[in-house]
């Protein structure tokens, strides 16, 4: 049963399956509270999944840093859902679901520790973020645990998605700045 105090209101996207969640605040003399982060009951009530079985934390020192575009491939695919604590970040989805209407297309979503959003990530779909401020704190939620050896990714800049980011990257580790092409990924 739901409350009607700190519910979270699903927004799908364009991309089918991708959510943005919002949670409702509620404010009294002592500040806003939310719930944040998860609902189980709520993410079965819109049919997501909501087998969490790790949760990690990235911190990136500088603006303009950008992480991504990552999935894990089959047969480790993983749900995700991403929060900001502190700061903000863009992040950037990508539909990799060849059977799907939206395949290889794209969306972004502000994510900040003000704005409070949630952004639900289905499997088989890339995940990438923009750091919009210094010192910025995000979290993952996943479905799936984290096997290295079949985290795949594509650069942020591969031709075959135009991603475009607000401004210069700053930071870009080597792995990502040498993923391959999307072509090149194996099937």
């Amino acid at each position: 049963m739901l409350v009607a105090e700190g519910i979270m209101i699903f927004e799908e996207t364009k991309l089918k399956g991708v959510f943005i969640i919002k949670p409702e605040r509620k404010v009294d003399e002592r500040g806003p509270h939310t719930r944040s982060i998860f609902s189980k009951e709520e993410f079965l009530a819109h049919g997501l999944n909501a087998a969490i079985v790790q949760s990690d934390v990235s911190y990136i020192k500088t603006k303009g840093t950008f992480r991504g575009m990552h999935f894990q491939a089959p047969p480790y695919e993983e749900d995700k859902i991403i929060s900001c604590c502190y700061g903000a970040i863009l992040n950037y989805i990508v539909d990799l679901r060849v059977d799907s209407e939206t395949f290889k297309d794209w969306i972004k979503i502000e994510v900040s520790s003000e704005n409070g959003y949630l952004v639900y990530i289905p499997r088989s779909c890339a995940h990438g973020f923009y750091t919009l401020r210094p010192d910025t704190r995000v979290i993952y939620q996943l479905t799936q645990y984290h096997y290295p050896e079949h985290v795949w990714g594509f650069r942020f800049d591969d031709p075959a998605f135009d991603i475009r980011v607000p401004a210069e990257i700053s930071n870009l580790s080597e792995k990502d700045r040498h993923y391959p092409d999307l072509y090149l990924l194996p099937s």
